[in-house]
């Protein structure tokens, strides 16, 4: 049974829908049964900390129709101020999940993202969605798309991909372009493909494809996971996670501490 979503956990500025995976792929595959899209985001540390800074990229966050807690700190940033978000739900995760749930009636995905072609080697979408469908029999690969880099800052680049995903009426999208960009693309898609589910799932594309290995699951539960993008990736990471992100978390957790602490409930006489 699905909870409520009347309860949905506010952590930072967003509110976070409080499911597990499994209940996740129950609402979206009960939600296509009945003829009705809709969109997932997975925010995490560094996506919170982007809308606190950016009104208009709140509003659009809040615009969609899941926001499940792709993070451990914003987990345990809800549990320090007495709040419950039963676990993390990773994006990364959910692309597998998702698909075995779709599968199940042999419905249809569609790729878009991934790493270009290159020496004979198909682009990463077309690798993903092939990796996809042999590891989840009956699920049907709508299509698949890796535009180049910048296609969206195009007019015509992006009416062109937009076309190409609107024309293949897939039951779901994963969208791997990372945070902001993925999310700017699924508002435009949706007005298209009412009756469509995105995912907008950075990195997972890349993992699934192959191009790019996971953290261990050791890392992954421990929520560590950051630890070793950065560890692969220093410069490029190293100034969003050790000087943005980490002092953003710490001073999260420290405000979900502080309210916790300033609302205990009244007792009783």
């Amino acid at each position: 049974m699905l909870r409520s979503y009347t309860r949905r956990v506010p952590v930072g500025d967003l509110a976070i829908d409080p499911l597990t995976e499994p209940e996740v792929v129950t609402h979206v595959l009960r939600a296509l049964d009945e003829g009705r899209g809709g969109w997932i985001v997975t925010p995490n540390v560094d996506i919170l900390r982007q809308v606190s800074r950016d009104p208009a990229l709140l509003a659009h966050l809040r615009a969609a129709d899941l926001a499940v807690a792709d993070g451990a700190p914003l987990v345990w940033a809800a549990r320090l101020a007495g709040r419950s978000l039963p676990a993390r739900v990773a994006g990364s995760d959910l692309i597998w999940s998702l698909s075995r749930g779709l599968a199940a009636t042999r419905r249809s995905v569609f790729v878009l993202g991934g790493a270009p072609a290159a020496d004979g080697v198909a682009d990463g979408a077309q690798r993903a969605a092939e990796r996809l469908a042999e590891a989840c029999p009956g699920l049907r690969v709508a299509g698949t798309l890796c535009p180049p880099f910048g296609f969206d800052r195009d007019p015509a680049g992006l009416a062109d991909a937009c076309a190409s995903v609107a024309e293949c009426r897939p039951d779901m999208v994963y969208v791997g372009l990372g945070f902001p960009r993925q999310e700017h693309l699924i508002a435009r898609l949706r007005a298209d493909l009412p009756e469509t589910w995105f995912l907008g799932c950075g990195a997972a594309v890349n993992f699934v494809a192959g191009d790019v290995r996971r953290a261990r699951p050791v890392l992954q539960k421990a929520g560590l996971e950051w630890l070793d993008r950065l560890a692969r990736e220093p410069r490029r990471l190293a100034r969003r996670y050790l000087r943005e992100d980490a002092p953003f978390a710490a001073a999260l957790l420290a405000r979900s501490l502080h309210h916790r602490l300033t609302h205990r409930p009244a007792h009783r006489a």
